[in-house]
This record gives C-alpha cells, sequence and structure tokens, in this order.
C-alpha cells in the first residue's frame, strides 16, 4: 500500500498517525490496558517494520522531548515529600528495599544471560522503576487511592522517584565523564551547573514563586502558558550545561512544588503531558527492530517473569516484616510488578551516551510492554488474585503489628458493635448507635475516613472485611452485632462480595452475634439470609418508609402555618 499524500507534508504524517493513536488506543481500552502500551504499538505499526508512515523524525524528536519535559516537571511538582515523612519507615523501608533487591538479582540475572556488566547495570537500574502514572490512574478507578495499601504504595513510588533523579544525576556526570575529549573539569563544571541552578530554584521557591503565581493565576490561561515556559526553558538551559534536559524539567517544577496552585497546574498540564508523550513512544515504536526483539524473548520472557513475581514478594516481605497484614502488602506490591516510561527514558539517555546499545533499549521496551500488560490485569483482579495466592503466602508471618495497620484506639478494646464501611451510611449509623451509648469499633479501608473517624473521639480500624487474617485479629469476643455497609456494587472490577467472604470468616471463628448486612437487590438479599445474615438494611427502601411517614403525617395533619416551622428531615 502506497503513503506517498501521507509522508508528502508533515502535518499530513501527524494527522495520521493521531487517527491510529486513537484507533488503537480504542482496542487498548477494551483489553484494560494503559495508554503506554497502545502508543508503542502504534510507533511499531507506523515504523518500517510495517507501514512506514513515520518518516519525519525531527518534528516527532522535538515533541517527544517536549513531552519528556513536561512528564519530569509534574513528577517535580507533584514530588511530595510529606507523604514520606508521614508514612515514615514502610515507604522508606519497601522503595529502597524493592530498589535494592531489583538492582542487584537484576545485575547478576542479566550476567548470567550473556549481557556485559555496564549493560547489566543499566538494565537492571531500569527494572527497579514503576509507573506512578499508570499505578494512580488504576488506584484511582478502583476507588483504592485512599486505602492503606494505596498510600503505601504511593509513598514508596515518590521514593523511587527521588531514586529516579538521583540516578539521572550520575548518569549525566558519568556521560560528560565518559567523553573522549572530556576531563575532571568538565564533571566538575556539570555538577557545579546543576548546583547553582538548585540554588537558583531554591531562592525562587523562597522569596518570588507564591506572589508570582498569584498575580498569574488571575488568568488561568497565562499561569499555564508560564508552567509550560518553564518547563521548556529549564529544559533548554539543562541541555546547555550538561546535566541534561530531564533534570532541567524536573527542577522547574520543583520550583512550583511549594505553591498553593501546584495541584491546579498539574491537573491542566496532564493532559498535554499524555499527548506528547505519544510521540515519545511512537518515536520508541518505529525506532524497535522486530528482529532483534524476537532474538531477544527468552531475555524479556526471564526479565519480565522477575518483575512480575520477584518485586511483588519482596514488598510483601518487608511489609510483613514491619508488621503489616500480607493482604495489604500483596496488594501494595502489585504496584510493583511493572517497569514504567523512566525505564525507557533511562534507556534512552544510556544509547545517547554511547554506553548501552539499541538492541538494550529494545529489551527493556519489551520487557515493559510486557510487564505493563500483564500487571494492569494483576492490579484490576487483586483482590481475586489474593484470594488464589493466599495459602502460599501464608509462609510471610508478621511477628510484629504496625502502627499504621491497626490504630491503638481499638486495641484490646471491648465493643458492642463493629461497622464495616464508614461512608454517609455507615458513618451516620456508627454515629447514632454511639450517641445512644452503644460501644463502636468502625473499620474503613480509606485512612482519609478513619482519620475523621478518630478526630469526633469514636475508635477505628484501618481493615478489610474480605481479609481472613484481619478478621481473626478482631476483639469480636464481647460484640453482638456486626454491620456491614458494603453493597453488591462495591465489588467492582474484581467481582469479590466482601459481605459473603464476611460472612464465611464469621461462621469459620464461631462469631455468636448477629450479622446485618446492607442490600439494594431483593434476590441479593434472599442469598445474603440463606449464607446466614440475621437482618438487611435496604437504604434506598427503608428511607422510602420515612419518607412515606412524613409525607402521610403532613398531609393528614393541620395546614401549614403562615410562619414557616423547622422542617422533618429524612
Amino acid at each position: 500500500m502506497s503513503f506517498e499524500w501521507v509522508t508528502a507534508s508533515v502535518f499530513n504524517e501527524i494527522a495520521v498517525l493521531l487517527v491510529l493513536a486513537a484507533a488503537v488506543g480504542s482496542v487498548g481500552l477494551l483489553l484494560k490496558q494503559p495508554l503506554i502500551v497502545s502508543f508503542i504499538a502504534v510507533g511499531i505499526i507506523a515504523g518500517s517494520s510495517f507501514l512506514g508512515i513515520a518518516q519525519s523524525n525531527e518534528p516527532i524528536e522535538l515533541l517527544a522531548e517536549l513531552g519528556i519535559a513536561v512528564l519530569l516537571f509534574l513528577v517535580g511538582i507533584k514530588l511530595d515529600v510529606n507523604l514520606v515523612r508521614k508514612l515514615g519507615l514502610v515507604a522508606l523501608a519497601t522503595g529502597l528495599g524493592q530498589v535494592l533487591f531489583t538492582s542487584v538479582f537484576g545485575f547478576l540475572i542479566c550476567l548470567a544471560l550473556g549481557m556485559s556488566p555496564i549493560t547489566s547495570l543499566y538494565v537492571a537500574v531500569a527494572l527497579t522503576f514503576s509507573s506512578t502514572i499508570i499505578i494512580v490512574k488504576l488506584l484511582s478507578d478502583k476507588r483504592e487511592l485512599e486505602t492503606l495499601h494505596g498510600r503505601i504504595a504511593l509513598g514508596f513510588l515518590i521514593v523511587q522517584d527521588i531514586v529516579v533523579v538521583l540516578a539521572m544525576i550520575v548518569l549525566s556526570a558519568v556521560g560528560v565523564g565518559t567523553r573522549s575529549d572530556a576531563s575532571i573539569v568538565d564533571v566538575l563544571e556539570v555538577l557545579g551547573a546543576s548546583a547553582l541552578m538548585l540554588g537558583l530554584v531554591l531562592v525562587f521557591v523562597r522569596f518570588a514563586a507564591n506572589r508570582l503565581t498569584e498575580r498569574l493565576a488571575r488568568s488561568p490561561e497565562l499561569l499555564i502558558g508560564f508552567a509550560i515556559a518553564l518547563a521548556a526553558s529549564f529544559a533548554a538551559i539543562g541541555g546547555e550545561l550538561g546535566f541534561g534536559k530531564e533534570l532541567g524539567g524536573l527542577l522547574a517544577g520543583i520550583a512550583l512544588a511549594s505553591t498553593p496552585y501546584r495541584e491546579a497546574i498539574a491537573a491542566r498540564l496532564a493532559p498535554l503531558r499524555d499527548f506528547l508523550l505519544l510521540f515519545f513512544f511512537i518515536a520508541l515504536g518505529t525506532q524497535l527492530d522486530l528482529g532483534s526483539l524476537g532474538q531477544s524473548g527468552f531475555d524479556a520472557a526471564v526479565l519480565s517473569l522477575f518483575v512480575l513475581i520477584g518485586n511483588p514478594l519482596i514488598v510483601v516481605a518487608i511489609m510483613v516484616a514491619l508488621g503489616y497484614h500480607r493482604r495489604t502488602g500483596f496488594l501494595a506490591g502489585l504496584t510493583v510488578a511493572q517497569i514504567s516510561e523512566f525505564s525507557l527514558i533511562f534507556m534512552a539517555m544510556g544509547v545517547s551516551l554511547g554506553h548501552v546499545s539499541a538492541q538494550a533499549l529494545g529489551l527493556v521496551t519489551l520487557v515493559g510492554l510486557i510487564t505493563i500488560a500483564a500487571s494492569t490485569y494483576m492490579i484490576t483482579y487483586s483482590q481475586g488474585l489474593y484470594s488464589v495466592f493466599e495459602p502460599v503466602l501464608r509462609v510471610f508471618r508478621r511477628k510484629v503489628t504496625a502502627p499504621a495497620a491497626v490504630d491503638s484506639s481499638a486495641e484490646g478494646g471491648s465493643y458492642d458493635v463493629v461497622i464495616f464501611g464508614l461512608g454517609r451510611y455507615g458513618g451516620a449509623l456508627g454515629r447514632q448507635l454511639a450517641s445512644s451509648g452503644y460501644r463502636v469499633l468502625g473499620i474503613d479501608l480509606s485512612s482519609t475516613v478513619i482519620r475523621g473517624w478518630q478526630d469526633e473521639g469514636l475508635d477505628g480500624m484501618f481493615g478489610d472485611a474480605a481479609d481472613a487474617e484481619f478478621i481473626s485479629g478482631l476483639p469480636l469476643k464481647a460484640v453482638r452485632l456486626i454491620v456491614a455497609t458494603m453493597r453488591h456494587q462495591d465489588a467492582g472490577v474484581n467481582h469479590v462480595d466482601a459481605r459473603f467472604v464476611l460472612l464465611q470468616q464469621l461462621r469459620d471463628q464461631g462469631f455468636g452475634g448477629r450479622v446485618a448486612l446492607t442490600s439494594t437487590l431483593d434476590s441479593d438479599a434472599d442469598m445474603l439470609l440463606n449464607s446466614g445474615a440475621d437482618i438487611i438494611l435496604e437504604p434506598f427502601r427503608d428511607a422510602a418508609v420515612r419518607a412515606i411517614d412524613l409525607l402521610r403525617t403532613s398531609l393528614d395533619g393541620p395546614a401549614r402555618p403562615e410562619a414557616p416551622q423547622a422542617t422533618d428531615r429524612v
């Protein structure tokens, strides 16, 4: 098929690439795949191996470099060190522990596969990075960002981001030092320029950032334009001074990270980042030699299994050793079962410096395609996977209890009622019962909800009704009533209905109290009763009955007085 009309102009070429990206992205969406996989596939399809559409290398490379600058700008502006500080030991231990484990054993595996020491080192370091963008998107879709395992995952991902920054700084200095015409003076100049830029950023943050952004924020479009200009200019300066466009973009983000407008800037620039990164992945895909990828198939399979299995297991081991439930460790560990866009950027830097070959970049890209595709399903169906692997994971036994995993206010307590799910309905039930004099323990998967609950002086714990180990550790001896406000819809994409799991666990432990479960479907309610539930709460029907009582009272009562009185509320 001839595509002369496509390659006749850069505009035609970009237009066709965008249409192809939309089509392939739609297929990827049906397969529940992140756009990274789809965009690399677009590059392969549009490259010389297939259609040969992508021929304007310079414009595509330009857009790709701008996309990397914006990506690292957003990493810098969202570098929330406070989250690492709040989570403390668990974020540092899991983040650094996983990086150390993956880099050391990855290096040994690469050597065993016959790679040179420098290539093995590059590949091993590339395997340590996980994709923050993909993980945040998947956890957000599953409403798990505020759960305990979600917040821990974000914590050690930030630690990984810091490691990425350090790795790129080292790589920039090493790259200068390995040039044939380089001297120690050149290396010192690069390090000095980096320190000078960082100093200027700190001065800007201290004296100008807030005032300037406050003025620019009067025009949101101008604020976003300024942010893009800052990212591009810092990247250009970084490239000229020798420490890299990537670090320049990152420093630009750090310059605005302390301003009150950072979230607004990040939200506005996220679509632009995704659009520009499309061209980075297209450029990457067009450079891949499918023949060499086929030769790297065995190596890619070995390294992919290492990332998919080894990374989650080391996170589980570290978190259990710190006192967390193995289920929490497993769910958090699945988030590092893939490599990221930073892995590809890191390898591309190595290729540009002449340290590694394009074949090594192709190998890491293939590992990225495999692990990103597989881990997407692993995270999406994490609850079901835990049920499958829970017997194997019993080898991990915790000897202490993590303070963040079980709140001390609930330890050793004696309660009348335990409520799972502290949303609007469950929270209202718990407060009413507590105000009536009952001792209530609230349990929820959201750390934000638990903190709010505890701020009201009520006892709360992080936990999940579907976690057998967690249920076995609850103080249920004096409990007379357990209320679970989850509904069938809350099972989500995992198709794991926590209500039935909870009933099974309570039966296995010989719980003698009553169990009240929430339902919105008649057939659902019958199944719950047949499975052992004592009380079925139907929020919509119960609210309707209460509303009818109020409406009848209004219809049958005296006429409404001219001066309105206090109104009954449902």
